[in-house]
């Protein structure tokens, strides 16, 4: 864990990150299911680029991935219980928690939907990313342009949008597992899966 900071704070430069970051950049990084792409969330360049480079349907939402809870937060209305329980049972994981969004998440995220994603990857080297990042979350999605497979490999990365993004990290070993986080909606205490993948529920 401290070799990784020491990577990430030193070797990649996480001032440089963060001012390519605050300028509308747009980074490829490792995550615990496949490999995501994001930005800030509150930097509508950025999101607007990852939409571009992707072929993305406007239509289809980001979500919000960070290293804590804590800074995710701000972006729920409200926390139920229920999504306490899924938090509390599958943060950090392949579980990505749909529910109300509040008046810090920009509609330009969520495709003028009324909730957000969210979601905290169990790898290693996304929590250290994103532990150097300012503000701690970034707006994601799979790395990969729409309707072709998910990356699951840096080169696969590389390769599909490599030469699209600001920068592409390399994985240090700390691979994916390939599969697709499932999507659950959280609403009245009630949950619907959305999509199904790594996490049965």
């Amino acid at each position: 864990m401290e070799e990784l900071k020491t990577i990430l704070n030193e070797n990649l430069y996480a001032k440089s990150l963060n001012d390519i970051l605050n300028n509308g950049g747009v980074i490829a990084f490792v995550t615990d299911t496949v490999w995501g792409l994001g930005c800030l969330p509150n930097n509508k360049k950025g999101v607007d680029r990852i939409y571009e480079i992707k072929g993305r349907d406007r239509e289809k939402p980001l979500i919000l991935m960070s290293d804590n809870s804590k800074y995710l937060f701000p972006y729920v209305k409200d926390i139920s219980n229920k999504t306490k329980e899924l938090m509390n049972k599958y943060f950090p994981g392949a579980l990505t928690i749909v529910t109300e969004k509040s008046d810090l998440t920009p509609d330009y995220i969520t495709s003028g939907k009324n909730t957000v994603g969210i979601r905290i990857p169990d790898n290693t080297f996304f929590k250290q990313l994103c532990s150097v990042i300012d503000g701690h979350v970034l707006a994601t999605t799979s790395a990969n342009l729409s309707n072709h497979p998910s990356s699951k490999t840096y080169e696969e990365t590389q390769n599909s949008i490599g030469n699209l993004v600001d920068i592409v990290f390399e994985d240090y070993g700390y691979n994916c597992k390939g599969m697709e986080s499932t999507v659950v909606l959280v609403k009245d205490n009630e949950v619907k899966v959305l999509r199904k993948g790594s996490i049965i529920l």
